[in-house]
């Protein structure tokens, strides 16, 4: 029995799980079943999958693994990815299948302890020390660990790869696959570009050989060659264009389109912006407090405060933003306002700002403001929080730490919006110094950018929600989501 299913092709294992799973095997991933067993017949020593987004190809990998332990139950496979527990996520894809394949039951093995969640140890024949398939971090020791099938499922990700020294560091790790895989070994690398100079980059004319050069390619972008969606049933043109508009050119480009895009080439186009030079109306009626703008119900709203030192235009600024949400998920940047101090004040500067912060939430009626704490922010919340109990704010002081990079932050933050034209900008902003930050904006250079970032953070921040209690009568919650009723208890029992 065992030698009739150890004949099964890669295509048919793949069809026969489909099957007991009530799917459809697609097309796309009919090319990618018959490339993987082409690369294994061949014995290609180097291979690089890419496919769009949600196409499915780690699930098609993984079936892949279980059908090579089908072939030779001896095989040893590692799962390298960019944190530990992606990669335990194809490990445990693997053990699912061979538990459920009706052609795979039979490797399972009695003892539970050869079954654990980030390595297993199928039935085999020889004795080895490594566990059939184990799942690694990048930054686990591997030193010792043998291989005969390495899979590296998006060791390229945001985190890994948005700086030179990440990238660096990135190549020199999994440079030290090289002393893991056996030398009949086979190496499959899964994933997207996530920067212009990914590791899964083409040779450019001028430019240093590529990390993966010589690697056998198979590429599958969402549309095919003549325009068609590669997923008819799951991406539809409609819902391509969509995914498009939210997720921006830059982003749609690189996990769609397979391609390495380099973030200097985006810039913050004004002529994407919308104006307007309505003010926000607060009114009362039927127990709810309605804000609006233009008649458009505001529904949430985000506050950001990148504090600074500097004076404007020198150095770095000290900005507070604030961004409305309508009921239709168009965005309103209301205001935005740099912070200037007196020098000849008997106050300080730090607390000079912080009652102009609490004038800012308190005038635009502002649930909550988000203080980024990275250098000089770390003892500002305590000082605002006090400031804004002084002139009676009822709001939150959100406590914000940075970690990802300014220049793909912003990128994120605006590179949608942008596109989809779903950014209304007040008028009263053209007299600040954000416009010009947005039209000179550039990654990667010393341009002056403190507006711009203060926006972002409001832009990729979710509003908060507080509850009515939060909220004086004199500053009722103009968000919505509960209501007020008044009962008359003047009764008799």
């Amino acid at each position: 029995m065992m030698n009739k299913n150890n004949k099964v092709e890669f295509i048919e294992f793949v069809w026969i799980w489909n099957k007991l799973q009530d799917f459809e095997t697609p097309k796309h991933q009919r090319a990618i079943s018959r490339w993987l067993s082409e690369m294994k017949e061949k014995s290609e020593r180097e291979c690089l999958l890419m496919a769009f987004r949600n196409s499915g190809k780690s699930t098609i990998i993984g079936l892949f693994c279980a059908w090579t332990f089908l072939k030779n139950p001896n095989l040893r496979i590692l799962v390298m990815a960019a944190d530990h527990s992606l990669a335990k996520k194809m490990v445990s894809n693997v053990k699912r299948v061979i538990e459920r394949h009706i052609l795979t039951k039979h490797l399972k093995p009695k003892r539970l302890e050869q079954w654990a969640s980030g390595q297993f140890t199928i039935n085999r024949t020889m004795e080895l020390r490594d566990p059939s398939m184990m799942a690694k971090g990048l930054g686990a020791n591997i030193t010792g660990s043998r291989a005969d099938i390495i899979i590296c499922d998006d060791v390229e990700v945001p985190k890994t790869c948005d700086s030179a020294m990440k990238r660096k560091d990135l190549r020199e790790k999994l440079g030290e696959l090289d002393f893991v895989l056996v030398p009949e070994g086979m190496q499959i690398y899964i994933g997207t570009p996530h920067t212009y100079y990914s590791i899964y980059k083409k040779a450019d004319k001028g430019e240093d050989k590529p990390f993966l050069d010589g690697f056998k390619r198979l590429e599958i972008p969402i549309f095919d060659k003549n325009g068609n969606s590669q997923w008819k049933e799951k991406f539809p043109l409609s819902q391509i264009k969509a995914i498009k508009r939210r997720a921006g050119p830059n982003k749609f480009a690189s996990q769609m389109m397979l391609k390495p895009v380099n973030i200097t080439d985006s810039r913050l186009d004004v002529d994407g912006l919308l104006f307007y030079e309505n003010e926000l109306e607060l009114k009362f009626g039927n127990g709810e407090t309605k804000l609006s703008l233009g008649g458009k119900k505001l529904v949430s709203a985000t506050c950001w405060w990148d504090p600074a030192y500097g004076s404007v235009g020198k150095g770095d600024s000290s900005v507070i933003a604030c961004v409305f949400t309508d009921e239709s998920g168009y965005f309103w940047l209301h205001a935005v306002k740099y912070l200037q101090t007196d020098d000849e004040s008997n106050e300080d500067a730090a607390t000079q700002q912080c009652k102009m912060v609490a004038d800012f939430v308190k005038k635009y009626h502002l649930p909550a403001v988000r203080l980024e704490t990275n250098g000089i922010g770390r003892f500002l919340p305590g000082l605002l929080r006090k400031e804004m109990a002084v002139q009676k704010v009822r709001a939150s002081v959100i406590e914000e730490t940075s970690t990802k990079s300014k220049d793909l932050r912003i990128i994120d933050a605006f590179d949608a919006i942008l596109a989809a034209k779903a950014l209304s900008v007040h008028n009263s902003v053209k007299l600040t110094p954000f416009i010009m930050e947005m039209r000179e904006w550039q990654p990667a250079t010393n341009c002056h950018d403190d507006g711009i970032d203060a926006v972002a953070g409001c832009l990729l921040s979710e509003p908060v929600r507080l509850s009515r209690a939060t909220f004086s009568s004199s500053r009722p919650d103009w968000r919505g989501g509960e209501s007020m009723y008044k009962a008359d208890d003047r009764f008799e029992v």
